[in-house]
């Protein structure tokens, strides 16, 4: 419909400008704080910048969606166009609408997002503050595959490869074999190790048994299904994977019988934490006034801000609650999310 039309438009125009304005805010604050440690080269400082306003869309984004409706909301109510809309048999319902299937699609262009490398920006932002390079290898990890232990001098999980590479081999109780390459490549979902040398060990049950055989082969295929991107996360304790990365480790790590409370976390933040918003719109709208003439507006519209910060900082707190540990992560994130949609829906429906 014309209205639902122009609502779109001016919530659409309010949410961008409000939305760069904080984004611009944030990549301008983190520049004068960290200003002595990013890098001197003008390229490495650009691509900071870039990186740094990516990650600032984890924080901005969702209030700049509730912020554009109270904006776009209380602009109307200045130019009396809301009561006018109201005085056209248009109800309070058929108003919500708009701002809600937009603040949703928002939403969930945003979640889409998690599922990609956008989500490593802030990785990369760091790396060139501390390496001023993109890519971070992590040196000497010792990790747990199946019945095996793998251990690695250098991994680079952005360029998939590692070097030193060692991997023990047991039946569950005693070692096998022992694999050894100087270097290895993740390709096609397992690592392929180069120039391997394999030391075997025996079974020995009385002196003429065999001893130790040594052997030397070109390429070995090892370690299936565990990615570079996962072991890092494993080693590092940080848990920032996209969604793809995210229900790969948790299937693996799963099967692997390692706690997987925290990747659940970050998950559950990933999929669940940016519906706040279209929910607290809802919400906020069925309170707005009609008119300005018995509020006060700007009073009013301090509310609704503060509020909005309220519940978003009150979430985020529970969320890295959650990401710690002290609560799981269906009650930390996904619990009160539900409680929000249920009572979004609950008031909908009632008006």
């Amino acid at each position: 419909m014309l209205f639902e039309r122009y609502i779109i438009k001016n919530y659409l125009k309010n949410f961008l400008v409000i939305f760069l304005g904080l984004d611009f805010f944030y990549v301008g604050v983190d520049l004068l704080s960290n200003y002595k440690n990013i890098p001197d080269s003008a390229n490495l400082q650009i691509l900071y910048t870039l990186f740094q306003a990516l990650n600032a869309i984890n924080y901005v984004l969702p209030l700049s969606v509730v912020f554009g409706m109270i904006v776009t909301h209380f602009g109307m109510i200045k130019s009396n166009e809301l009561i006018s809309l109201y005085a056209s048999s248009i109800s309070k319902r058929q108003l919500i609408k708009p701002f809600f299937q937009t603040a949703m699609a928002l939403t969930l262009v945003y979640i889409g997002l998690n599922a990609t490398e956008f989500v490593y920006a802030n990785e990369y932002g760091r790396n060139l503050k501390k390496y001023n390079r993109i890519s971070n290898s992590s040196e000497d990890l010792f990790l747990k595959h199946n019945n095996s232990y793998i251990y690695f001098q250098k991994l680079d999980p952005y360029k998939q490869i590692a070097s030193g590479v060692s991997v023990f081999e047991t039946n569950g109780i005693d070692l096998v074999k022992i694999m050894r390459a100087p270097q290895a490549l993740f390709k096609n979902n397992a690592w392929e190790l180069e120039n391997v040398q394999i030391t075997h060990k025996p079974v020995a049950k009385s002196l003429e048994d065999g001893g130790l055989r040594l052997d030397a082969t070109q390429k070995v295929l090892a370690i299936e299904n565990f990615k570079p991107k996962v072991m890092d996360s494993v080693y590092q304790n940080e848990h920032t994977l996209s969604i793809v990365d995210g229900v790969e480790a948790l299937m693996f790590l799963h099967t692997q019988g390692i706690n997987t409370t925290k990747i659940k976390a970050t998950l559950f933040y990933q999929l669940f934490f940016p519906l706040f918003a279209p929910f607290l719109i809802v919400l906020l709208y069925n309170k707005a006034p009609i008119m300005g003439r018995y509020f006060n507006v700007p009073l009013v519209s301090s509310v609704f801000a503060f509020v909005t910060l309220l519940v978003w900082s009150g979430l985020f707190v529970l969320s890295r609650l959650s990401a710690t540990g002290v609560l799981i992560a269906e009650v930390g994130i996904l619990l009160p999310i539900v409680v929000l949609a249920i009572t979004a829906l609950y008031v909908y429906k009632k008006r």
